[in-house]
């Protein structure tokens, strides 16, 4: 094969540790391990009906400072003890983020911020971290975007999103058919939701896929099917967290005979991209919830120690602290007033 013919636009390529060694060198204990299953399996029975409790998906747009993240979750879980009864608050720890155009990539594509692509150095960074929280007691969330990543780390996830760019993805309906976590499918960045409808159908079928095993080597993997996946209301070109779309949204997956579970992101295209709205989007989905009528199981709020956000491409050393560098947060003052009024309401 002639590689200048073959390989025009390849630079260069380095080969990487495999998930069997860092999984070797920053292990999970069997304590962890034991608080992650019962996590998931809150969470799946939440998503079935089987508990009462309301799901809370929080945290940083992005995971791109290891200090504050370490800072929030203890905001977290100390309010997560306050309110354990109603809810089950879940961390955000996003490692990856899909652009539209271009952009930094997220923590594990590029931990430094500062275009090196140090990719094992941040697949070590993210597995550290995670563990750290993990001990914590705290459960944890992410979008699973690249199909690969999740053999490094999702033996750490009580709970995964699909996003709004991928939901039409075969393969990562595929991916979701095995991953061991429950899934949150987002509707289209358009705001059409039979994508989404269609990917939890998939997802719960049996897949073969190629994919990566824990030594590294490109292998087929075959799939059972995640019977544990719902759908997410994320806006599109218009908001669709009013009743009139939860309505709409219900009568889909009941035609579909699905579980009818209904998670609201209160960011996105439900606050028109403004993260001061989303408070307004939460007390709308506090008054369904309180109605009964539909099936919300929870909602998602992005939330970081400060509010608002910065740009990614400035010098670290000029970076707020506490400050995403993706998405505009709230800050964790508006984030408790809001969980706790879910609480003090329910």
């Amino acid at each position: 094969m002639n590689n200048k013919k073959n390989n025009t636009f390849y630079n260069n390529e380095t080969t990487i540790i495999t998930p069997k060694k860092l999984k070797k060198n920053l292990p999970i204990n069997k304590n962890n391990e034991e608080f992650i299953y019962q996590s998931r399996n809150t969470i799946k029975n939440i998503i079935h009906g089987k508990e009462s409790k309301i799901l809370i998906i929080c945290g940083p747009c992005s995971i791109h400072d290891t200090n504050s993240a370490i800072d929030y979750a203890h905001h977290l879980y100390k309010l997560s003890n306050k309110i354990k009864e109603k809810i089950y608050l879940v961390m955000r720890t996003y490692f990856e983020k899909p652009r539209t155009t271009v952009g930094w990539k997220g923590f594990i594509n590029d931990p430094y911020i500062d275009d090196s692509y140090n990719i094992e150095q941040g697949l070590h960074m993210a597995r550290a971290l995670l563990l750290q929280l993990t001990d914590m007691k705290i459960p944890l969330a992410t979008e699973a975007l690249d199909i690969i990543t999740p053999q490094y780390l999702s033996d750490l996830f009580s709970w995964s999103a699909i996003g709004a760019r991928t939901s039409e993805s075969q393969i990562h309906r595929e991916m979701a058919s095995g991953l061991p976590m429950p899934i949150g499918f987002k509707n289209n960045t358009d705001g059409n939701i039979d994508a989404a409808i269609n990917s939890i159908i998939s997802s719960s079928q049996k897949h073969c896929y190629l994919g990566i095993n824990q030594n590294g080597q490109i292998c087929t993997i075959k799939t059972q099917g995640n019977p544990n996946s719902h759908i997410i209301l994320r806006g599109g070109y218009k908001p669709n967290y009013h009743t009139e779309d939860i309505a709409q949204c219900t009568k889909k997956i009941l035609k579909a005979n699905l579980q009818t579970s209904i998670m609201i992101d209160c960011s996105h295209g439900n606050s028109n991209k403004n993260y001061k709205k989303q408070e307004l989007v939460a007390k709308s989905v506090l008054k369904n919830i309180k109605n009964k009528k539909y099936p919300i199981i929870g909602i998602m709020l992005e939330s970081h120690i400060h509010e608002g956000n910065q740009p990614a491409n400035i010098n670290k050393k000029q970076m707020k602290y506490g400050v995403s560098i993706t998405d505009a947060c709230i800050n964790w003052e508006n984030t408790e007033k809001i969980i706790l009024q879910f609480y003090n309401e329910l």
